[in-house]
């Protein structure tokens, strides 16, 4: 599908157009949104333990925040891009960019969690709505000789904001800029989103739709309708015990994807434009493709979530310095980028290459956590997490170009909308499983580390003259109050344990009135010592389905073609596929 760019003279057709006048102003403008949305998709982890201290709410909150975006960010994007052949890139931009700010402010007026997840949901679907048409309108702004120059300004862009995102968020929360804390990450996309929808009015070009379709609705509603099934009972399970309606619903989204590929071929059959292009499924790189983005970005962005769980709960990280432990994996992923940039002729093998050093990234975070124990650092974890990184980077640089390769022209605005789809499904999917993961582990693993470590409690308890019979209160008070507080729907309520267990101490403290503080000191550390050792064995047991991850994406990546598009190809036609893939 292709507009034509007012520019008063010529068009994208003729091999002798010049550009659109304002190009360079208009990329600036389609960048901001870019930014934004990958802001939004990387502050949240950083900030979502202190949102969830603020507003209170389950674990299943923090997975919402996260999951809620990319799942609507996912089903959107499946007409985003057709929306702009219908109506207008340039308007569906604008449109995007102020829904995406009105969400945004939503957002930091959040009052509730069912509030702010609801808002992030709204950011999602006006994000899918905004970011197709920035890379369409690149494809027809610019010539053919700047077309990579173009697309090339994406690196720096997205890379600094890879890196100074979490940063950012960090910052913003402990700097607490006139009582915002939290919500000031929310509040920066004000002046950034109204910045861009004014500048877009004056320098984005105007353009007429010409060939548009309409749009699968039907087909739309169902594929949301099975994603929403499967996501759902994923995220609530673990908190309501597993009850038969969840496995039903995970079942029941099985059965309506199926459907959805019989009402796709359904579709064009009878001569209607399908949502999704049947005939792709039925090419193995493709189809494989679909796999390997939906297991790795799955396991990618649970391991960033679990990640920033565990370094601000478990090891009481400050949202900065959690923000700042993360860094290693964005070098890391950019010197992936660049390596990967100068092997481009090993095609296949250069993923393969990747997932096989991510997941010994991983491994080394395990082995760090094994041997640093509780008292681990940013600085000990950094080569783990920088070599993790360099495993990222040198999988996902080739990836769309290589699963792309076997696709016809006329299929790769469907093929790339769907592979972006899969991308953010994959996402919510990770959100859901490594989270649900973890924390299911979260309880049990602190009440096995309390029992460890209740010899040791008793004997320094003993030293300080608390006789035996008010001992043992203590020590099983403390098990369950740090039981109770790592599985608490509402962290602003005080577990009935943790109140008894704050009896026994005092109870202790009368008995010994001289040793108050030792006992007191003595009593916090055990409970802090026990809280930290079950955020690491919970995280040690997540990293190793990571893993586990990682092995089946190793496996079915040789399914992929061995490389991407020919090197002959020009920069014209590599700038097109690339832009019909963001657009859709």
């Amino acid at each position: 599908m292709t507009e034509a760019v007012d520019t008063g003279r010529s068009t994208p057709a003729d091999p002798e157009w010049p550009g659109y006048r304002w190009r360079w102003i208009a990329l600036f403008v389609i960048l901001a949104g870019e930014v934004m949305d990958l802001l939004d998709a990387l502050v949240t982890n950083i900030a979502a333990p202190t949102m969830r201290a603020d507003l209170g709410g389950s674990a299943t909150m923090i997975q919402w925040l996260g999951a809620g975006y990319t799942l609507a960010m996912a089903v959107g994007l499946m007409t985003g891009g057709r929306l702009g052949d219908l109506y207008g890139r340039k308007r569906m931009f604008l449109i995007g960019a102020l829904g995406f700010t009105a969400g945004s402010l939503l957002c930091a007026l959040s009052q509730s969690p069912e509030m702010l997840v609801g808002s992030r949901v709204l950011q999602g679907l006006f994000g899918a709505v905004m970011l197709p048409q920035g890379l369409g309108m690149i494809r027809e702004m610019f010539p053919p000789k700047q077309m990579g120059a173009a697309f090339g300004a994406f690196g720096p862009v997205m890379t600094l904001s890879s890196i100074g995102g979490p940063i950012l968020a960090g910052w913003l929360i402990d700097a607490d800029y006139f009582g915002t804390g939290w919500r000031m990450i929310f509040l920066i996309n004000l002046p950034l989103g109204l910045g861009a929808f004014l500048a877009g009015l004056k320098w984005l070009p105007k353009a007429t739709a010409s060939r548009a379709t309409r749009l699968d609705v039907p087909g739309m509603l169902i594929a949301t309708a099975a994603a929403v099934l499967l996501i759902y009972p994923l995220v609530q399970g673990r908190e309501l015990g597993w009850p038969a309606w969840t496995f039903v619903s995970m079942a029941a989204s099985a059965a309506l994807f199926v459907f959805f590929g019989w009402f796709e071929v359904r579709k064009q059959r009878s001569g209607a434009d399908p949502l999704i292009e049947p005939s792709l499924f039925v090419k193995r790189g493709f189809t494989g493709g679909l796999v390997v983005g939906l297991v790795f970005f799955s396991a990618m962005t649970g391991f960033s979530l679990a990640f920033s769980l565990y370094t601000q709960i478990g090891l009481h990280y400050s949202p900065l310095k959690a923000g700042l432990a993360g860094v290693p994996i964005s070098i890391g992923m950019v010197a992936g980028f660049g390596m990967a940039q100068a092997v481009q002729k090993f095609g296949r093998k250069i993923i393969h290459a990747g997932v096989a050093i991510m997941a010994a990234g991983v491994v080394g975070v395990v082995v760090t956590l094994q041997q640093a124990g509780i008292g681990v650092t940013p600085w000990q974890l950094a080569p783990a997490l920088t070599l993790t990184g360099l495993g990222m980077g040198l999988l996902m640089a080739p990836f769309f170009d290589t699963v792309l390769a076997g696709v016809e022209p006329h299929e790769t605005g469907s093929a790339g909308g769907t592979l972006t789809a899969v991308q953010q499904l994959g996402a919510a999917l990770g959100v859901a499983v490594l989270g649900t993961i973890f924390f299911g582990l979260l309880g049990g693993h602190v009440a096995s580390a309390s029992d460890s470590a209740a010899p040791r409690l008793r004997a320094e308890l003993t030293a300080a003259g608390v006789p035996a019979a008010r001992q043992e209160p203590i020590v099983t008070g403390l098990r369950a109050c740090g039981h109770d507080q790592a599985v608490a729907k509402d962290l602003t309520k005080t577990p009935a344990s943790c109140l008894a267990a704050q009896g026994a101490v005092k109870a202790a403290i009368a008995g010994a009135p001289q040793s108050a503080d030792r006992i007191v000191k003595v009593t916090a550390k055990a409970g802090q010592d026990s809280a930290k050792q079950g955020f690491s064995d919970a995280m040690t047991i997540t990293l190793w389905v990571v893993v586990g991850a990682m092995g089946l994406t190793f496996l079915v990546t040789f399914l992929l073609p061995m490389h991407a598009r020919p090197e002959e190809e020009t920069t014209q036609e590599s700038a097109e596929e690339t832009s019909a893939a963001a657009t859709v």
